[in-house]
């Protein structure tokens, strides 16, 4: 099997005011761009070779983090459409029945004009294959949406209740690849920063 680690970037003012950025690209926040340097990469991905989600956020923190990451498409955040720049609050207060239906709908939720989760483990699918079938130690920054649909990969979680295991900021989970590409989950939450509290 081959490992493969993801982490989350560091927040931006988006995130701070809990707002679905999706392929919105707001700057690192000066506190989240002070956080990220100060993160440490844990031991147990020592020489791994690190990509990152073509959005600035993430390559700021790969940038941070002094890692010499490649351009990957397909780790960019899942597109929230019409929801980007508003709240979840916000949009369940506005329409609370709808919101319902949409949460509902798990994997297969679709803000309008943007994506669903299954179509973000669809265009991770042949990421995690070439990966696996090149059996090199890799690491990811990407972003909450894509860690979500990996993990829902890895556990056939089904989005429509709470995960199985609450994926925190300032971590990184690790993962094994099968042959086929296929993510099991090693270990989540190994800490980058142990006084980071920040939990959006």
């Amino acid at each position: 099997m081959t490992p493969f680690a993801a982490l989350r970037h560091a927040p931006t003012a988006w995130n701070e005011a809990g707002r679905l950025q999706g392929r919105s690209d707001p700057p690192l926040s000066p506190e989240g761009r002070a956080l990220a340097r100060r993160w440490c990469l844990p031991r147990e991905v020592a020489g791994f070779r690190w990509l990152a989600s073509p959005l600035g956020r993430a390559v700021e923190t790969a940038e941070c983090l002094g890692l010499d990451a490649v351009i990957e498409p397909a780790l960019i955040e899942m597109a929230w459409g019409e929801w980007e720049g508003r709240t979840l609050a916000g949009l369940r207060a506005a329409d609370p029945a709808g919101m319902a239906l949409a949460e509902a709908r798990g994997l297969d939720l679709s803000p309008p004009g943007g994506e669903s989760p299954r179509m973000v483990q669809a265009r991770l699918r042949p990421l995690l294959e070439r990966l696996a079938a090149e059996r090199r130690p890799t690491g990811a920054v990407t972003h909450k949406g894509v860690l979500r649909a990996l993990l829902a990969l890895a556990t056939g979680w089904d989005v429509r209740e709470a995960p199985p295991i609450k994926l925190r900021p300032a971590t990184v989970h690790l993962f094994a690849l099968d042959p086929d590409g296929r993510p099991r989950l090693l270990q989540a939450n190994v800490e980058l920063d142990p006084n980071f509290r920040f939990d959006r």
